[in-house]
Parts: C-alpha cells; structure tokens; sequence
C-alpha cells in the first residue's frame, strides 16, 4: 500500500506582519560570537584538534587505513604503468612549451607526484606538467632569456649556456609559484578559485589551447623560430613561421602528419569503445617507439637535418637554491600562474571527488601543490598542475588512490635512469603532433559560443573578452583581463537586475510577473514591486527609477504640486474666495492669481491640513482651474525575499524613496524581508514617526490580505461614480476617498470647496 500523493494543501492560521509574528512566536536567544570569540577559537589547542589538523595536514594516513588490498591494487598498479608512460611523453612534450630541453618535464613528473602523495586530497589526478601552465612559464623563460639577444642582468646567471640559464629561471619561478600557492593554503584562502567561472576558464584555456597550437608549428615544420613574450606575441610568432615557410623540413611534416593522424584515429576509437576495451591503447607511447625506431635506423638528424631530442641524462641533477633576482623579476608573473595551476588541478579533482563520492579539501590542495612546486623547483622541475587527459587515464584505467601516482613516478624514474637513453633519436615533431592532438579536448570548448549566446549573453560576452584578450594580450593580461571583466558582469547583474510588478494567480497564493500569465488578478489600487537583488549605493538609484516606472508616477512631484494647491487653496479662503459648502452644484470662478514661488524644501515636507476646516480629497476635481497629478494606487508592496542585505547608503536612499509615498498617502508594505535586514535596520534608526516597523510583514499573501480588508474592492456602480462624480446621487460628494484620514477634523465625505460668484 503506497500513500497518496498530496495535491493541494489547506492552511489555516492568523494573519501575520513580523510584529505580530514574534510576539506570538519566541525565538532562541543565541549568542552571536565576537571577532575576539573566533580569534580565541582559532588559536585555542586541544588534543582533539591537534589530532585533526594532522590528519588533514597528511591526508594520506587516512585514505591509507581503508585501502582495499584485494581489490584496489591490481587496478592501481595497471593504472600507475599506464599513467606513467603518458606521463613520460607529455612530460617531453610539455618541456617543449616552456622553451626547456625535454628532460625537464620528466622531473616534473616524479618529484611533485612524490610530495602530492603524502599531502594531496585527491586519489585520481595525476599531477605533472600542464601545456597551459608550460606555456606561461616559457613566455617568461623566452622573456628573460631570448634565442638571440642578450639576456636581462641577473647576478648568478652568469657563464651559463641558455639552457642552463633558462632552466634556472624555470627552476626559481616553480619555486615561487609553490611559496604563493603555499602561503595561500597556509591562509585558508582557497576560495579564491571561485572567481574563476567556468565560462572564464573556457575561454582562457581555449586561447591558451591555440597558443599551444601555434607554438608547436615551428616543431612541426622543422623551422628556426626565435621565442616571443609580451602583447602580439602570436602574431609574431606566425609572421616568423610564414617568412619561413619555404625552409620547411620535409621529413618533420610527414612524421607529424603521420603521427596526428594516427593518433587522432585510435584516440577516437578508445572513446567509443572504452566500455568494451580493458584499458585505452596507448597509441602515444607506440608511435613514440616506433617513430625513434625509425629515427634511429635512418639517422633523421644527421642525414635529413630532424631536431631531435638529444641527450637526456642518467640521474637527476642536485638541488639548487632559487634565485632571489628571479623572484624579483617574475613576482607579477609568478601569482597568475599559481592561481591557474591550483584552479585547473582543482576543478579536475572535484569532477572525480563528485563521481567517486570523496571529498577533497581546497586549502589543503593548495598547501600540497605549493611543496610540490617547492620541492620540484629545487631539483629543476618544470611547474606542476594536472592534465585532464592524463588524469583521465590514470582514473578510466582502475586507479583507486595515489598509490597509481607514486607508480607513475616510478615508471619515470626507471625510464629517465635506465633507458633515457633510447629517446634520444625521438624528432621533436613527433612530440609537437602529441601536444596538438592532445588539444582537440581545449579546442572543442569554442562550440560553446554559440549555446552560451542563446542561453546567457552575458557569459557569451565573458568567454569571447577573455578568449580574445589572452590570444593577443598574451595569457597573463589575458586572465587579468577576464577577470575584470567578469567582476564587472557580477557587478553588472547586480546593479541591474530584472525588477518585475507581480500579480496573483487567480485561486492560489502564488504571486508572478504579471507579464508572463494569462490568468491573474492585479487588485485595483495595488502594486506589487518585487527586487530581485541585494540593495547597495551602486543600484538603489536604479531601484527607486524601476518603482517608479512600475507605479506609473514620481510621488515627490505630486507631493510638491499638493502643497502648492494648498497653499494657493489657503490664500483664496483668506481672500473670502473660497467657501466651504454642502451644497450643489459646484460654482466655479477664474482664479487670477498666480502661483506664489515657494521653497522647494517647503514643498517636499508632509501634507498639512492643519488650518483647514476639511481635509482635501484629491482624488476630486479642484477648484481654481488647481491640477494635482492623480494617484490611483492605495498601497505599494515591496517584495524583499531576493534581498539578502542593504547597506547604510542604500538604507538612506529606501528611507527617502518610502517617505516620498507615505506623504502622498500611499500606504507601504515590505515583505519577507529577511529577519537579519529588519535588525539592522532597527539598530540604524530607519523607522520613525512615518515608517513604521508594522509595514513589514511575514508573506506577500498576508500583505494582500491585509490590504483587501482595509480596502474592499470597489462594487460596479462605485466604479461608475469614482469615474463620474457628477452622476452621483445628490452630487454631494465627487469622490469616494479610500485613503488614509491625517485631519484634526472629522473627514467630511459630503463636503465640496467650490467658488463663491
């Protein structure tokens, strides 16, 4: 027996505005900690805590204690071989991007790996070089160390081949960028990814896929091309490439040819069949083998003039200490790079966090890439991050935990000991057409224009600045660029939002933008203004623009024009003028008087019947030719459940703005305002004499309710005499007045002021 579903629901309970509801309801008092209460807290140690930060300090013990031998190790091992081999070749590749010999990215893909063992969150991303991260590193390498001409003056460089010194400045930007990502962990400021939108990393890593693209043309052509940095930088590099094109290595085409070609094929045919293959083929290491088997037996760098490789030597080099000049010329360079590195790692991670259901840890994440790169730059190694396709590898091949990185790292241990020696005949085309193949993923992301385009323009207009600005500006001002220009949409959207009037969907208590139903009721006299934002000094003069566009009128101009009916009013009585009368019809004379200057602050003061013996209803026709705007809403309700704060400038404006309607007798209702708002506006001194804390209520509906009983709708025949009070029986009163009574007198509903002949 199953339950019913419940299609409707009746409640029952009393009408509530926020005043009525907290005295009926009591709250819990809760004590709200001080600045001083989180300073103790942060510092306060017990062993409990000292226990956890251990453990999150070292994650590795513990994922460690519920390793699953039996049925996670074959997995990793097969996962950690495969990772390994990849790894090898694009760590060869990738060493190419940042303008370094090739071994420089095999460091990169053991000493971080190490380090990230013991102190990374995630189990499935392979860490290594990253071609978007190489990239920015070699346009700082190439900045500070050109192909021809002299290099900028750093004291330790000096006697160094351009290799050695270009691979010292590598060294000392890792290093840097580890102390950034580091200190941004130790600071708990993790966060920081956030503002980096998927649409802002989809725009730069497309840009930065076709750098990575046009980079390696110069490999694939067997071409001299000298390395630029800065603004332009591409159009440089194809205008060199272009003036060369005639010198083209025709050997290094057709290998590279060859190799995209065949890789591409088996790539596309390890995605559709992987659910039937046991592991992907590894067609990048096969074609690496075979194209230095055939490097090797027809002697492609001496007899067809093929950049090769080289030497790649047995054993690691020694530690070296950064250098202090370094860090002084890439500091700029060195955070953009930290926080692309952590921000690419990071996503990736949380995508296989989210499938294997595991959650990782972004400050700590942060912390274990900057020793990483700490580590890694002591000993030489290319700046670190994580490939999407490396990853993919090491988690589609059955790795369960970082036991496969620390396998892969082993595999290149072996390889850059044992048998580094048979790569070197390997052409550096063949690791160009690997790096260009392996960006098909990056380069697919522009097929996301056209869905942004139709789907949100705004983010569309994001992707294409940020995409643009780092193709030309280069990556670096390209990010900053993107950046700016995301806040400023952020800005944008808030400042200005899409402000609705709403209405009631006939039968519920449901309320909509009335422009996007057909069966509504819109209660005569009412508006429903709904802010779907939070109200600052920057949007709350868009704000009060929208209210009054969506009430149809400017209250303060109509509350200026009602005190100069008054006073005009007051001088024509004193001039025996004008009389009181209940009488009819009403007689009418010219007045040739002329509107009295007044002062404007005068005229903005609250309506004063004081000296009069009636009070005007100016929904009537006036005598002396007066004109005064009409108003035809009663109530005005504020919907604030989008506002999640106000702050202080804003607060003056809204106060303003509500005066400006309670003074023309327009009664103000706020509603769902958050709790916390209505404190703070307390403690402000926002309400007085004319705003008072009875305007807010619970909900919308109770709003309404409220304002159907204080103002019943009109019958037909009412409706007839407000459009025609001369029709009304006796003519004794020309309007019905639904507004608020502020008379010392009482309200007299008989009574006219007409002219006496």
């Amino acid at each position: 027996h199953t339950r019913p579903f419940l299609d409707q629901y009746v409640v029952s309970r009393p009408l509530y505005t926020e005043d009525s509801f907290t005295e009926n309801h009591e709250k819990v008092e809760r004590k709200h900690k001080t600045t001083l209460d989180h300073v103790k807290q942060y510092f306060t140690c017990d062993s409990k805590r000292v226990k956890n930060a251990a453990l999150s300090l070292v994650p590795i013990v513990g994922w460690m204690k519920m390793y699953r031998v039996k049925e996670w190790l074959l997995g990793d091992i097969v996962s950690g071989v495969s990772t390994g081999l990849v790894a090898i070749l694009q760590g060869l590749a990738y060493s190419l991007l940042a303008s370094l010999p090739a071994w420089y990215g095999l460091y990169a893909a053991f000493f971080p790996v190490i380090i990230y063992f013991f102190l990374g969150t995630s189990r499935h991303i392979s860490v290594g070089a990253f071609p978007v991260l190489s990239l920015m590193v070699g346009a700082v390498v190439t900045r500070m160390v050109p192909d021809g001409g002299p290099t900028v003056n750093i004291t330790g460089l000096e006697g160094l081949s351009i290799d050695d010194q270009r691979a010292m400045v590598s060294a000392s930007l890792t290093f840097l960028i580890g102390i950034f990502q580091l200190g941004m962990g130790l600071l708990q400021v993790g966060f920081v990814v956030i503002y980096l939108s998927d649409t802002l990393v989809s725009g730069f890593t497309t840009a930065a896929a076709v750098h990575i693209l046009i980079s390696q043309l110069k490999f694939i052509f067997g071409l001299s091309v000298p390395g630029f940095s800065g603004p332009l930088a591409i159009i440089y590099i194809l205008e060199s490439i272009f003036t060369q094109i005639t010198s083209t290595n025709i050997h290094d085409l057709v290998t590279a040819i060859v190799v995209m070609v065949v890789v591409f094929a088996v790539k596309e045919i390890n995605e559709r069949f992987k659910s039937k293959l046991p592991v992907p083929i590894p067609i990048e290491v096969i074609m690496t083998i075979i194209a230095c088997g055939v490097s090797y037996a027809f002697n492609f760098k001496d007899n067809h003039g093929v950049d090769v490789v080289g030497l790649i030597p047995d054993s690691f080099e020694t530690p070296v200490a950064p250098n202090i000049e370094v860090f002084k010329e890439t500091a700029v360079d060195a955070f953009p790079m930290a926080i692309v590195g952590f921000a690419i790692s990071f996503a990736v991670a949380k995508v296989y966090a989210v499938k294997h259901d595991y959650v990782i840890d972004g400050n700590q994440e942060l912390i274990a890439f900057g020793v990483s790169n700490i580590f890694g730059g002591a000993f030489k190694s290319l700046a670190s991050s994580t490939a999407l396709s490396r990853s993919a590898v090491q988690e589609s091949t059955g790795g369960k935990t970082q036991i496969a990185g620390i396998l892969s790292a082993i595999i290149v241990l072996i390889v850059t000991l044992a048998i580094g020696f048979l790569l070197e005949p390997l052409p550096k085309s063949v690791l160009g057409a690997v790096v260009i193949v392996n960006l098909k993923g990056m380069l697919m992301q522009m097929r996301e224009v056209p869905y942004l385009w139709k789907k949100d323009r705004l983010d569309c207009i994001i992707w294409i600045v940020t995409f643009l600005a780092s193709i030309f500006l280069g990556l670096d001002l390209g990010l900053a660029v993107g950046l700016g220009v995301e806040l400023l949409a952020v800005v944008f959207r808030t400042q200005f939002p899409r402000c609705s009037v709403l209405a009631n969907i006939s039968g519920t208590d449901i309320y909509r933008d009335r422009k996007d139903y057909i069966n509504i009721y819109e209660p005569e006299g009412v508006k429903i203004f709904r802010i779907p934002a939070p109200i600052f000094f920057a949007n709350i003069d868009f704000f009060r623009g929208k209210l009054l566009d969506a009430v149809g009128f400017n209250p303060l101009r109509i509350l200026r024009k009602r005190n100069k009916a008054l006073r005009k009013i007051r001088k024509l009585i004193k001039k025996g003028e004008l009389s009181v009368t209940i009488v009819s019809p009403l007689t009418l004379t010219h007045s040739r008087e002329s509107e009295d200057e007044t002062n404007t602050e005068e005229l903005d003061q609250p309506v004063d019947f004081s000296d009069l013996p009636v009070q005007v209803n100016w929904r009537a026709e006036l005598p002396a030719s007066i004109s005064v705007p009409p108003v035809d809403i009663h109530s005005l309700v504020l919907d604030f459940s989008a506002v999640s704060f106000i702050d202080i400038s804003a607060l003056k404006g809204l106060k303003t703005a509500l005066k400006e309607f309670i003074r023309i007798d327009v009664e103000i209702y706020i509603v769902a305002c958050d709790p916390y708002i209505i404190e703070k506006l307390k403690s402000c001194s926002f309400f007085d004499h004319e705003i008072k804390t009875s305007i807010f209520f619970v909900t919308l509906h109770d709003a309404m309710l409220h304002i159907l009983e204080r103002h019943p709708p009109l019958s037909v025949s009412e409706k007839v005499y407000n459009n025609y009070p001369d029709k009304m029986p006796n003519s004794s009163s020309n309007l019905r007045s639904r507004e608020k009574i502020v008379s010392k007198v009482d309200y007299l509903c008989l009574c006219v002021v007409s002219y006496l002949p």
